[in-house]
């Protein structure tokens, strides 16, 4: 397992407890110091997750252990078969999608994907979508709709790709294609932030009736570490930006923004993706439930206010 910074005082008590279990045997037992020591490392665990800063928050949801789209599917979704191709240009791996059945109910499910391995990694481009991922992403809505599945989107990108033959295929008409489509898609939408839910690379799969956030992730504009290089010109300061952006999921929750936040087992997601993957399920499913004993047009007309209460303001 590795460990964050902040994690360290954990990983080191982590270090005395394997190295006592590896000396004990029945010569030597060492079982009462290691019931102490484990319960010392949950009380320390607790602790230090009770009072995470959001930079920290952060560094969560992009830890390299934090399971991704492809790690949730098969544990929350049965019977998935997944689909490839935009039908224009290509296949783009930096987002899967595919029908798939969630407690017997049919749905399609659409996520970015991200590499553990350099080779998955160059692959996936570190999971950051060209223009055919969106128009890959907006066939399968079209497809959901078509036979009236509901879609259910995963976000976890720290931004659409800004190169050049991404910004030359057409990279913000296919993202601001999709806002428009997704908005007016006569199914339910059910989005949840995973991981990483950064600029219009996030908004790209990321307008629905429902919007879910994992307790450890974070939805933004713009990256923390990109904040500081247009305020301070320095991009060092991203700690200090994070604070101000108020972009986790607790604090988007307490805006109105986001509908759910998901929690996760203590320690994150990675500690525990069976847990996470579970308490996920149940998540969506209780949102899709009621999403699907809405009329059509009762869908579509909250969805319209849902959009149009954002960016209220006073004032003074």
């Amino acid at each position: 397992m590795q460990f964050l910074p902040f994690e360290q005082p954990i990983a080191d008590l982590k270090a005395k407890i394997d190295s006592l279990h590896k000396m004990n045997n029945n010569e030597v037992s060492f079982s009462e110091e290691l019931l102490k020591l484990e319960k010392k490392c949950q009380k320390l665990t607790e602790s230090i997750f009770s009072k995470l800063s959001d930079w920290q928050i952060i560094q969560l949801a992009r830890h390299p252990d934090r399971p991704y789209t492809l790690d949730y599917i098969p544990l929350i979704f049965q019977e998935f078969d997944e689909l490839h191709g935009d039908r224009n240009f290509g296949d783009d791996a930096a987002i899967v999608g595919g029908t798939a059945r969630l407690n017997g109910h049919s749905v399609m499910v659409i996520g970015q994907q991200k590499g553990r391995t350099t080779k998955e990694k160059l692959q996936r481009n570190f999971g950051m979508p060209h223009p055919e991922g969106y128009r890959k992403a907006l066939r399968l809505m079209k497809l959901a709709e078509k036979f009236s599945l509901p879609v259910i989107t995963l976000i976890d990108t720290p931004g659409a790709y800004p190169g050049v033959n991404a910004e030359a295929r057409g990279q913000s008409e296919a993202i601001a294609r999709n806002l428009r489509e997704m908005s007016a898609l006569t199914v339910p939408v059910i989005c949840v932030v995973i991981g990483e839910g950064c600029s219009g690379g996030a908004l790209g799969i990321g307008v629905g009736d429902r919007m879910l956030m994992m307790q450890y992730s974070y939805f933004a504009t713009i990256s923390p570490e990109g904040c500081a290089s247009i305020l301070w010109k320095d991009a060092s300061k991203a700690s200090e930006a994070a604070e101000i952006m108020g972009i986790t999921a607790l604090r988007l929750e307490k805006t109105g923004l986001i509908d759910e936040v998901i929690e996760e087992p203590l320690g994150g997601a990675h500690r525990d993706i069976s847990l996470a993957a579970e308490k996920l399920q149940k998540g969506i499913e209780k949102h899709l439930l009621d999403l699907k004993a809405l009329p059509q047009q009762t869908l579509l007309d909250q969805r319209y206010q849902r959009l149009m209460s954002f960016g209220k303001f006073q004032s003074s």
